[in-house]
């Protein structure tokens, strides 16, 4: 159950607020300044505050900042009179979700606490794609690798600015979940999430999709049309894989995020715009800059605050956390009781790659549930790709340790898997397979010239895994041209 903290040095106001929530599910305690609120916030754990600004001994401003200085996922609110206005303004930049004026109206106060925990909601469904990045804790949050601690505290800065962010990660991090977190733990909250997949729209209309256009602009114009940049006026536009954008459109683009207004196809009319603009991709954007196929100037427009979210494989400690997750989220799917994974199935579950990432791991969750017919996960109820994914592991592992042999008759290459070592002042394990495979990868495109097919062919590799690696590691073909 929720546990709201009531901070006021009037006594008949806590207590009209407490009453107003204990009639819902709420657990409802009270401070009456904000030095006992940090004390008690410091013992016992709360999911919101609601706190007014004028208190002895510490001011809810102070409070405030000691608050998300402890603990930044605490969702606060500050109850203000009409005359404080301005110092309840100056704390939502400082990290309250929000305020209301007094006399605090119960349908008012009740609405706002929903808003505010589906805000916090968000950020916690957030943890389970665990990005990488900067600070705080929290018992309940998924995750127990460093950065996904740290993604809370990076949410809550990028949140009170409106600077372009660009997130990057591969399919399946949870890109759209960092940007709908940012969304709506912002000032733009109360205003549109307006998402827009790059790649999934042809380039004839991408103008009209982005920037509407007039009657009769085109051939089946038959009515005028809002676009995507002025139906999130107020909120925010995530732009999702805009690595996929066309030349064509990189350049109007550039022009709306520089000047901040765009013209609707077939129209004389400029429009002033008002969104943030978030955007992401799974593609290498540099070596894209290196080959001319995305603009460099519109790169560092977005690339003002980036974010890199890491593959499940390089957080594999997550996995049970995220496993348990995803039990209890299905349990109440399929109205199963199941208990949770065994340890058999578990050590299949850290074993595998994920190159799906979580959204991977949600779906082979969801296979086993309806499949096991037992309290807890069994490795049969797991999917095929998973119980032989052990072995390609091992395989792996012998050529990260560079003991894979050459059979007679195979292309010798100088500097090649054979000769890789493993460095002991670096004696990690998935880096030093990753390693590898960069300089197996690098020395194939040496032997065949820099030609993808050949090098696929001969190399036994795949040609959509292989272009995929080299984008991976930043590795351009060309360069290996002669």
């Amino acid at each position: 159950m929720r546990k709201i903290l009531v901070v006021d040095d009037d006594a008949e106001l806590r207590m009209t607020v407490a009453s107003a929530l204990t009639e819902g599910q709420y657990v409802v305690e009270q401070a009456c300044d904000g030095e006992e609120a940090v004390n008690r916030i410091k013992a016992n754990a709360f999911d919101l505050v609601l706190m007014d600004v004028n208190m002895p001994r510490l001011s809810g401003i102070e409070a405030l900042k000691e608050i998300k200085a402890h603990d930044p996922s605490i969702m606060v609110i500050i109850l203000t009179a009409f005359s404080n206005i301005r110092d309840a303004i100056e704390a939502t930049r400082l990290g309250a979700y929000n305020y209301l004026e007094k006399p605090v109206k119960s349908d008012n106060l009740v609405y706002m606490i929903d808003l505010a925990f589906k805000s916090q909601n968000m950020v916690k469904s957030l943890s389970y794609s665990a990005p990488v990045f900067n600070l705080p804790s929290g018992n309940e949050f998924v995750g127990q690798s460093n950065e996904m601690k740290k993604i809370f505290s990076i949410i809550d800065r990028l949140a009170r600015v409106d600077t372009a962010v660009l997130i990057r990660g591969e399919s399946g991090t949870g890109k759209e979940l960092v940007a709908q977190s940012l969304h709506y733990n912002g000032p733009r909250k109360d205003n549109r999430f307006v998402a827009i997949n790059c790649s999934a729209i042809p380039e004839s209309l991408m103008e009209s999709e982005f920037f509407g256009h007039e009657k009769g602009a085109f051939t089946g114009a038959d009515s005028r049309k809002i676009g995507k940049f002025q139906y999130a006026e107020g909120g925010t536009l995530f732009l999702d894989e805009i690595g996929e954008i066309p030349a064509s459109m990189q350049v109007k683009l550039l022009r709306v995020l520089q000047e901040k207004k765009f013209t609707p196809v077939g129209s004389n009319r400029e429009i002033e715009m008002n969104v943030r603009i978030v955007a992401a991709t799974n593609r290498n954007l540099e070596s894209m800059i290196k080959d001319g196929s995305f603009r460099e100037d519109l790169f560092y427009r977005l690339n003002v605050l980036p974010i890199q979210l890491p593959p499940l494989r390089e957080r594999k400690n997550d996995i049970e956390s995220l496993s348990q997750y995803f039990t209890e989220k299905f349990n109440q799917r399929y109205h199963k009781q199941i208990r949770g994974i065994k340890e058999d199935a578990m050590s299949l579950l850290k074993s595998h790659r994920w190159p799906g990432n979580i959204r991977e791991l949600e779906n082979v969750m969801e296979h086993a549930f309806v499949l096991e017919a037992e309290d807890m996960i069994s490795v049969d109820s797991l999917p095929e790709k998973i119980r032989n994914s052990a072995p390609a592991v091992q395989h792996i592992d012998k050529m990260a340790a560079g003991s894979l042999s050459f059979e007679e008759g195979d292309i010798p290459m100088e500097g090649s898997a054979m000769s890789f070592r493993l460095s002991v002042q670096k004696f990690d394990f998935q880096a030093s397979k990753e390693e590898f495979e960069k300089q197996f990868l690098m020395e194939a495109l040496k032997v065949f010239k820099g030609k993808i097919n050949q090098t696929a062919i001969h190399a036994n590799i795949p040609k959509k895994t292989l272009l995929r690696k080299l984008e991976k590691y930043g590795i351009t073909a060309k360069d290996y041209n002669d």
